[in-house]
């Protein structure tokens, strides 16, 4: 595998610094983003050039990239990252930890990050820019579109459709065989049985605060 630059100088690119660092597959050679976001010449102690340039520095024929950007604008971000950096000639890699249970029957696209303890079931499929964090889960002959983000410990059913750049927090749940729709937000700990419109949000309430605080709360529980 060629060496890789970063776009990013963030969150995301911090998460994949550490991720790749410990894969010995991998190698890092920089970072890159838009010239008006660096304040520092250099970020994990890697040169951090700006995208404008960074085919001038980190020619397309010797190296690879990966955009490590989060779910901005419902992905919007990083596919037109994915996109330009495509223009520029880069070919996009996939980070896919060696933790994670990806049978042989899985396929997966360009610029995909699945992390440890992932699991994607047989025949399930991932388009590009598609990030699947630790304990999610993806179902047998499930489809996953192009840049949507799977947050920790959500699962999707088997036959489920996710159209591209939706969201699914952590602990969402979706129903067998059914759609969601293109760009919709599938909020924390919901549970979603019906196929679903584009552009939805589906958001479940926060647990309602106790009426007792926490010591009042503890002296109770040792009485009883």
């Amino acid at each position: 595998m060629p060496k890789i630059v970063v776009f990013g100088a963030g969150k995301i690119a911090d998460v994949f610094h550490t991720l790749a660092g410990a894969d010995s597959a991998l190698s890092l050679a920089g970072f890159t983003c838009d010239r008006a976001f660096i304040t520092e010449p250099q970020f994990h102690g890697l040169s951090l050039v700006p995208f404008e340039e960074v085919e001038t520095v980190f020619p397309p024929s010797d190296f690879a990239m990966f955009v490590a950007v989060g779910y901005q604008e419902l992905n919007s971000v990083r596919a037109e990252r994915c996109k330009q950096a495509r223009e520029k000639g880069f070919r996009l890699v996939s980070l896919v930890s060696p933790q994670a249970h990806i049978p042989s029957t899985c396929t997966f696209g360009d610029n995909c990050c699945i992390m440890d303890g992932a699991s994607l079931q047989p025949y399930a499929r991932l388009g590009d820019g598609v990030f699947v964090w630790n304990g999610a889960v993806v179902g047998h002959h499930a489809t996953i579109g192009d840049h949507c983000w799977l947050a920790s410990n959500c699962t999707v059913s088997s036959t489920a459709v996710i159209e591209p750049r939706c969201f699914l927090g952590v602990n969402a749940a979706i129903g067998h065989s059914i759609t969601i729709g293109a760009r919709s937000i599938i909020g924390a700990g919901s549970i979603i049985t019906r196929s679903t419109a584009p552009g939805g949000v589906y958001i479940t309430p926060d647990t309602e605060r106790f009426r007792l605080d926490s010591e009042r709360f503890m002296k109770i529980a040792r009485l009883t």
